[in-house]
């Protein structure tokens, strides 16, 4: 890599880039497309989120983390009494009859609850005992349901001998996906305003504590300082769900127990402990599999076999969320306005981008990428525990899809600019070279410099015999154009043997093998000393044709004198800041020259190869050689093992 590099050196400062913009300076160097790449990427996202496109992740993400949330227990202000396939199975009858309804109901009412939710259809008498029940419905603290359904034809009107204050509707919301995330508190039913039975009975508890609620200005409800706010249509993961009615969020509890339970066996025989009713919500109905009065939640994922959730159970979370966010201070979740949500997206975006853009190696960007998203779950999941539901899904699409098109940009640009890179560096020295100068390019300049090292390489030196002679006894451009066909023979052979041409000298040539990527073990060094012998035979090899062609155009022919010598040289830049070249520097390169005009009357063919011993050791007995023994060269005090190469080995 000679002066061919400082050349190649300048044309990049005149491109506007250098070799240190392609590594650490080049991420910085040019914002412009890391911000257009991160627009696009963040405008494409938020138009897909806009659309809901990203919805079922985020609702996913959203169920994840209601699982990894610490389990609250039981909730001691209610219990629930389980219709379970046992009882049904004991009984013997289902739909159970309203005799038998009628019976729990009045077991329940004596042990002094302060409310009793009935989440069992009764629409039609099941006798025996429709009397019966009829008498139980009318205790102010018996709360019996009706279902709104999503038309007339599914109704099931609410008994017209209870007072509608004492009615609650037992309709679920359903997500597009077929999970109960939400809590349906009040809905339309023709021009009447109905509450759902978790309402009903959450409030009879408040009321029974003397807790005031009232409408606010917005009018949402609000119950000891607490405001229950109604869910939009894009709160949180959410985009374009139907908000209709009064809608929260659903805090489930728990997974496994959310209230004390007794079967509806234990109170028809009548096992039930007083303290589990006392001053209770009690909540009756059906948790049977075979009822399919069934749902999936955000826990149904976790359960062996996927098993959905039994409604009831649905209405108790609901109950006990809406005291516990009124009397424990558990607040309701909440969420950013959408200009806010855009901004977190867009920031998370951008920092994949930066990420992308400077970091170079791939493990350190990987590595960054996890931290990031790792990072972005954490605060996530901290605002989860704190009731905060923003999304998650969105900004680390936009972190990793941001920094996934910043990265091809970049090695789309780092291609281009290597092809440049190699079409230069190519035309003075093999591909290998190139390749290798090209991966190591950080270290081989700094400051626009490519710093002083000490390796072992192997030098070739070459000469014309007889070229004052011939230069003499032709015109200048005769001359030139006949030398540029013999030089441009030999730097094919020395590109092809992975060597480096640091200078012509008029008819002669200086290679290098063995730089400027530094070979430090001594396969690696005799591999070099080999390749350069194999380089020199092929440049000999390449002489008799081109002697002819050159005798039938009534050119000269040429006879030319090769030195070659393996040992420690200083490679670097030489010069100033005007002027420099690649400098190769030491008593090898010196051994090298005297090898090549060593004795030069003993010539027997067109092309002499003399080596020295310190190459001889490497060559491993590869190539027939023949021994000088030791001769004096000019300019040295002792004597040097000279080889003559004769060719390779035939196997």
């Amino acid at each position: 890599m000679p002066k061919f590099f400082h050349q190649f050196h300048r044309q990049l400062k005149e491109r506007e880039w250098s070799w240190k913009n392609l590594t650490y300076s080049f991420p910085f160097a040019d914002l412009q497309p890391l911000a257009i790449i991160w627009i696009l990427v963040t405008g494409t996202l938020l138009g897909v989120r806009h659309l809901g496109g990203l919805q079922p992740l985020e609702l996913n993400a959203y169920d994840l983390m209601v699982q990894l949330r610490p389990d609250l227990g039981p909730d001691p202000r209610l219990l629930i009494v389980e219709v379970t396939e046992q009882d049904i199975n004991t009984i013997e009858k289902w739909p159970i009859s309203d005799r038998t309804l009628a019976k729990a109901i009045a077991e329940i009412a004596r042990l002094e609850p302060t409310a009793i939710g009935i989440d069992i259809i009764r629409d039609i008498p099941y006798e025996p005992g429709n009397a019966e029940l009829a008498t139980q419905l009318k205790n102010p603290k018996v709360f019996p349901i009706t279902f709104l359904g999503q038309s007339k034809y599914q109704q099931v009107p609410p008994n017209p001998n209870i007072p509608e204050k004492r009615v609650g509707f037992n309709d679920l919301v359903f997500d597009p996906d077929g999970i109960v995330r939400r809590n349906l508190m009040f809905a339309k039913n023709g021009k009447t305003t109905m509450t759902s039975l978790s309402m009903r009975l959450a409030f009879a508890y408040l009321d029974s504590k003397k807790i005031d609620s009232k409408l606010t200005e917005k009018q949402e409800i609000q119950a000891n300082k607490i405001v229950f706010s109604k869910l939009r249509s894009d709160s949180g993961g959410y985009q374009n769900i139907n908000a209709q009615g009064y809608q929260v969020l659903l805090n489930y509890r728990s997974a496994e127990k959310i209230a004390n339970s007794v079967t509806l066996t234990q109170v028809l025989e009548r096992k039930l402990e007083p303290k589990l009713v006392k001053g209770k919500i009690v909540l009756m109905g059906v948790t049977a599999p075979t009822v399919k009065d069934i749902f999936s939640t955000p826990y149904s994922a976790t359960k062996n076999g996927n098993i959905p959730t039994p409604g009831v159970l649905i209405h108790a979370t609901a109950t006990s969320q809406i005291l516990s966010a009124v009397l424990d201070g558990q607040g309701l979740f909440w969420y950013w306005d959408e200009w806010q949500e855009i901004l977190w997206i867009a920031v998370w975006g951008a920092v994949g981008g930066c990420l992308a853009w400077r970091l170079e190696k791939s493990l350190n960007l990987m590595g960054s990428a996890i931290v990031a998203c790792g990072s972005l779950f954490g605060f996530t999941f901290f605002l989860f525990m704190q009731q905060g539901w923003i999304p998650l899904i969105s900004p680390a699409m936009a972190l990793l899809i941001t920094a996934g098109v910043a990265v091809t940009y970049k090695y789309e640009q780092s291609r281009q600019q290597q092809g440049i890179v190699m079409k230069l560096l190519g035309q003075q020295t093999s591909p290998a070279i190139a390749n290798a100068l090209w991966k190591e390019r950080v270290h081989l300049l700094e400051s626009g410099l490519l710093p002083g090292q000490k390796v072992t390489a192997t030098i070739i030196l070459t000469d014309v015999q007889g070229f004052s002679t011939i230069s003499e006894k032709l015109p200048p451009e005769v001359v030139m154009s006949w030398l540029n066909e013999y030089l441009s023979a030999m730097a094919q052979e020395v590109q092809e043997h992975q060597g480096v041409i640091n200078k012509f000298t008029g008819d002669g040539m200086l290679a290098v093998f063995g730089v400027p990527i530094p070979r430090t073990t001594p396969e690696e060094i005799a591999e070099d000393a080999r390749l350069a012998v194999s380089c020199a035979l092929a440049i000999s090899s390449r002489l008799p044709e081109m002697n002819q062609n050159w005798l039938t155009r009534g050119l000269p022919t040429v006879k030319m004198r090769v030195g070659i010598f393996t040992g420690p040289v200083m490679v670097g830049s030489l010069g100033g800041a005007t002027r420099l070249e690649y400098g190769v520097i030491g008593d090898s390169v010196n051994i090298a020259s005297r090898l090549e005009s060593c004795e030069k009357d003993r010539q027997e063919d067109t092309c002499r190869i003399l080596i020295a011993e310190e190459t001889f050791l490497y060559l491993a007995d590869k190539f027939e050689v023949e021994s000088w023994g030791p001769l004096p060269l000019r300019g040295r005090e002792q004597k040097v093992n000279v080889y003559r190469i004769l060719g390779r080995k035939k196997k």
